[in-house]
C-alpha cells in the first residue's frame, strides 16, 4: 500500500482562479496506472479552494455570516476539480473511487480529529481505488476550517501504514529557500530534525494549509510511522511512475526521528 499526494500547484495554477492543469494531471494519472501498485490517491484544492478560502479567511473558522457563501463556494469548487480529477482516473481504467471529507472527517480547532477510515477500508477491499481531497470541514470548536490533504494523509498513514508516501510538489523536492525565488537555493536531498530547524518558515509560500515548515514536521512523523517519504517533482515526466516502482530518482526524502 502506498499513498500519493497530487499538490494543488500541480495539477491547477494557483494564482489563476479554478485553471485545471489536465494534461499533467491525465499523465500523472497514466503513471499511477502503469506502475500497478496499490495506493490510496489525495488531491490538494489549489485554485479552486485556496482563493476564496483565503480571500474570506474560511481558515480562520466562523467569523461572520458573509463567510458562508464563500463557503459554500469554496465546496461546490473543490468538488468541481475532484470530478476532472476522478475523470481522468476513469479515462485510465482506474476504479477511482471519490471519498470527500465533509461527508466522514470531523475538526477541531483547526486540528483533523476524526475521519471514518472504514469507508477507505471497505472500498478498498473491493479493489477500488481511494480517492480524498482538500475540503472545507465543519469544525467543532470553530465552525468550519479547511482540513488540507497533508492532514489527511497522516491520518490514514496512521491506519493503512504506507510503505511509501510520495508527495507531488511543482519543484524538484526541499529546498532551504523559496527556489522560484532565490536563484542560490540548496536542494535538499534530505530532510530530518536537524534541518527543519534550521529552515524558516518563509522559505516557502504559505497558504490557508500552513506553511512548508509545518508540512515537514508532519512529513516526519509520518515517517516515524514507518513509511518512506518522497518528495518529488510532479511535472518531471515518467518520476511519479518510477517512484511508485521502487525505482531511483531525484527527491527529497523526510527522515523522522525514529529513523
Amino acid at each position: 500500500m502506498m499513498i500519493v499526494k497530487l499538490g494543488g500547484s500541480v495539477i491547477t495554477r494557483k494564482d489563476r482562479y479554478r485553471s485545471f492543469r489536465r494534461a499533467t494531471t491525465r499523465r500523472l494519472v497514466d503513471e499511477i496506472a502503469e506502475a500497478g501498485e496499490q495506493v490510496i490517491l489525495v488531491h490538494g484544492a489549489g485554485s479552486f479552494g485556496h482563493l476564496i478560502a483565503a480571500e474570506h479567511e474560511l481558515h480562520l473558522g466562523h467569523k461572520s455570516e458573509k463567510q458562508v457563501p464563500a463557503l459554500a463556494r469554496v465546496m461546490l469548487d473543490v468538488r468541481d476539480l475532484n470530478l476532472r480529477v476522478m475523470n481522468e482516473l476513469m479515462e485510465a481504467r482506474l476504479p477511482a473511487v471519490s471519498i470527500p471529507p465533509a461527508t466522514c472527517a470531523r475538526m477541531r480547532g483547526g486540528k483533523l480529529v476524526s475521519l471514518d477510515t472504514k469507508l477507505f477500508s471497505e472500498y478498498i477491499e473491493l479493489g477500488a481505488l481511494p480517492v480524498t481531497f482538500g475540503d472545507a470541514v465543519l469544525d467543532d470548536q470553530l465552525g468550519f476550517g479547511i482540513c488540507s490533504g497533508d492532514q489527511l494523509i497522516e491520518r490514514l498513514a496512521k491506519i493503512f501504514k504506507p510503505s511509501r508516501i510520495v508527495f507531488c510538489a511543482d519543484v524538484d523536492g526541499v529546498y532551504d529557500a523559496d527556489p522560484k525565488q532565490h536563484d542560490d537555493a540548496t536542494f535538499l536531498e534530505t530532510v530530518d530534525a536537524s534541518t527543519v530547524r534550521r529552515l524558516k518558515e518563509e522559505t516557502s509560500y504559505v497558504d490557508v494549509t500552513g506553511g512548508m515548515v509545518g508540512k515537514l514536521r508532519a512529513m516526519m512523523r509520518m515517517s516515524d510511522l514507518g513509511a518512506e517519504i518522497m518528495v518529488i517533482n510532479g511535472f518531471a515526466e515518467g518520476r511519479l511512475k518510477a517512484a511508485l516502482k521502487g525505482e531511483r530518482v531525484i527527491a527529497s526524502r523526510v527522515v523522522g526521528r525514529k529513523r
